[in-house]
């Protein structure tokens, strides 16, 4: 199939098929008249890559991870490589959560007896 059918059933822009295609998620091969043709095995790959990028990994991640993958969910198979690049992956969510914690609460304490109404200029 082309580009343009593989956007249609997986609901993904022609131009993020490109991008996965350029990170080395995606493998098209090439008709005679060079345009890009896709396997229906495309179409679950797409949905693999889309589950792992709404779990927060990067296109990076999802390339090491994509091989461990089967089924829509996706479901991967747990080597010892995959357990760290996911557990770093989830220690890096726990900071940012951290500080934005922090940041709420600071912010919180300026909107909660800490406000001064400004003076009219």
């Amino acid at each position: 199939m082309l580009i343009g059918e593989l956007s249609r059933r997986t609901g993904v822009g022609a131009h993020l098929l490109r991008y996965y295609e350029d990170q080395g998620l995606l493998e098209p091969g090439r008709g005679a008249n060079g345009y890009r043709e896709y396997t229906d095995d495309a179409i679950l790959t797409v949905t693999q890559i889309r589950g792992l990028l709404e779990a927060g990994l990067s296109t990076e991640d999802i390339g090491f991870l994509l091989p461990c993958a089967t089924g829509t969910a996706p479901d991967l198979e747990l080597c010892p490589e995959l357990l760290d690049i996911l557990q770093a992956r989830l220690r890096g969510l726990d900071e940012r959560i951290d500080t934005l914690t922090r940041s709420r609460q600071a912010l919180h304490g300026y909107l909660n007896g800490n406000v001064r109404l400004c003076p009219d200029e």
